[in-house]
């Protein structure tokens, strides 16, 4: 998730495709971040070690990182990805200092010797930089890092790299769709800072210079950009266990000291969290590495078995309810957000950032159904419905493939998550929409994935084809709309502004004797017969993302 959402308002009013698409020029450095180019094809990344040295006086950083790959074609040239103003010293394979290149934010390695298929091989890369400070207790537009202080003066320093990427700080193939099977994240800060990153903690090395190296291990697939710095004077440490699905689940919370006794309380809300996500979605994915939060100077981050947590333990989003209906004021939203992307977004991770809804979307559902978990079925929907005063319609939620590029519209988390809601409708049977959720992260566990096997799948199990529903709310900014007149006791209807072929069903208001009965409307105007009292009480069930406009006034239709 982005450090921060946007506030947004919903349009009906329809906008074709092309209108609404961003301007969007990208540059040759765009296309070698977002491409699977002949540098990183040839290769497979298994294993990173990764060894950095924090300096927050002097905003730096120096290091290295270890790349063991495996070998999937013969090939000389090895794209290794570190953007300005970090800048590599050397990269060593065999003992052998190797030439390179840079272009841009990609350097160029070449091998010296034979890369066979099948080996498995590693080279050092080396490398260092310092930032301009971004300053301040915010996550500025600099980044990656947050060069912060604590209330009590203290350097406070963590990273936040989803959208810049973690080339911002780190050296390695830097393409979503390659994740190491584990890495050890070594981290060296002054004393008495503490780090905190993901995994688990393996060793405590002073190193008799001021400083101390902790040296974390992740034995699971990890993102990029999920592998994270937190480090501050004042960590207070405290634990606990979760019983779940997998078993004895370790859950380890690391506030500021000075904020332990409101941490003890607010982050107690992790269990009920914890047990609501694996009732839907099936364990928690990384039993191995344990389930951490973190204080952050900055709002929060979905970093893998480690949260990252800036939500000054208030209800809602900073105290606010992002749905405007009051019911997202009972729970903290990145407690709740963030985990979610422990299931949607780091362990079924998207192989393209063109298609961060697979993360966003669900992960914003996911408030829904925590929602309902707590409060009831009817409250989960009333929340996600909420969602749609903050959704702009401005630009599809699919991104631009093959290039660095994040849209600026949030509309893959309001707009996705209120698809999702549809899509449940669709379903219409929780146990199955149940089964469907667990059986994605069953399925699709600890990989990477594309929007369509996500999309293949849930029509498969559902048993409908919604290859368009997809269509419609993921590749366009038009909402559905359900041109509809009422003739006496006859109902005509049919969709508009939709994709062609759009068939989705819809419930709707056609007899006093049950709340909704479930129509089939297609592009090609439909009757049915109405038993209202009124007339004027037909409506749609709000819960399927659509508008529906009363053509009375135009020319009647065939």
């Amino acid at each position: 998730m982005r450090p921060a959402l946007l506030a947004c308002c919903l349009a009906l009013t329809p906008v074709t495709v092309t209108a609404a698409q961003e301007r969007q020029v990208f540059t040759r450095a765009d296309t070698l971040r977002g491409s699977n180019t002949p540098q990183r094809a040839w290769w497979d990344v298994t294993f990173y070690d990764l060894q950095a040295t924090i300096i927050p006086s002097d905003s730096a950083v120096h290091g290295s990182n270890g790349i063991t790959y495996r070998v999937l074609a013969p090939a000389q040239d090895m794209q290794i990805d570190l953007q300005a103003p970090l800048d590599i010293d050397s990269v060593v394979q065999d003992g052998q200092r190797l030439a390179f290149r840079r272009d841009g934010n990609a350097f160029f390695v070449t091998l010296g010797t034979p890369q066979r298929i099948g080996e498995q091989r590693t080279l050092m890369v080396f490398y260092h930089g310092a930032y301009r400070a971004a300053g301040g207790t915010e996550a500025a537009a600099a980044g990656p890092f947050i060069w912060a202080v604590d209330s009590l003066g203290a350097p406070w320093v963590a990273t936040t790299d989803e959208e810049i990427g973690a080339s911002a700080w780190w050296p390695l193939k830097d393409d979503q769709a390659d994740e190491p099977d584990s890495q050890r994240i070594a981290i060296t800060v002054p004393d008495p800072m503490i780090d905190v990153s993901n995994g688990r903690l393996r060793s405590t090395t002073p190193n008799g210079d001021g400083t101390t190296t902790y040296e974390w291990f992740v034995t699971s697939p990890i993102n990029g950009y999920d592998v994270a710095v937190n480090a501050a004077a004042h960590y207070a440490h405290f634990s606990g266990v979760y019983e779940g699905e997998g078993g004895a689940l370790t859950l380890d919370f690391w506030p500021l000291s000075y904020h332990r006794d409101t941490a003890t309380v607010q982050f107690q809300q992790a269990q009920s969290m914890l047990a609501c996500f694996e009732h839907w979605f099936g364990p928690y994915p990384w039993y191995e590495d344990g389930y951490k939060l973190i204080e952050t100077p900055y709002l929060g981050m979905e970093h893998q078995s480690g949260i990252a947590y800036g939500n000054r333990y208030l209800q809602g989003y900073r105290g606010k309810d992002l749905s405007g209906t009051g019911l997202g004021m009972q729970w903290d939203f990145i407690i709740v957000h963030e985990s979610a992307h422990e299931w949607w977004g780091n362990s079924l991770s998207g192989k393209d950032h063109a298609e961060m809804w697979l993360h966003e979307s669900f992960a914003m559902y996911s408030e829904g159904l925590y929602t309902e978990c707590q409060q009831g079925k009817e409250a989960g929907e009333r929340y996600l419905v909420g969602l749609r005063g903050r959704v702009k319609n401005d630009v599809p939620i699919l991104g631009h493939y093959g290039v660095h590029h994040t849209p600026k519209s949030q509309d893959r988390y309001y707009k996705g998550s209120n698809m999702l809601l549809t899509i449940r409708q669709v379903v219409d049977d929780d146990a199955k929409w149940r089964s469907i959720l667990r059986g994605l992260n069953q399925t699709f566990r600890h990989q990477t994935v594309w929007g369509r096997q996500i999309e293949d799948y849930i029509s498969e199990q559902a048993g409908v084809d919604l290859s368009k529903v997809f269509a419609q709310y993921l590749t366009t900014t038009w909402i559905p709309v359900l041109e509809y007149k009422v003739a006496g006791k006859t109902l005509s209807y049919r969709w508009s502004n939709v994709v062609p072929g759009f068939d989705m069903p819809l419930r709707v208001t056609l007899t006093d004797r049950q709340p909704y009965t479930l129509i089939h409307p297609t592009e090609t105007w439909q009757t049915a017969k109405l038993h209202l009292k009124r007339p004027g009480d037909f409506h749609v069930d709000e819960r399927f993302y659509v508008a529906a406009k009363n053509v009375a006034d135009a020319a009647s239709p065939p």
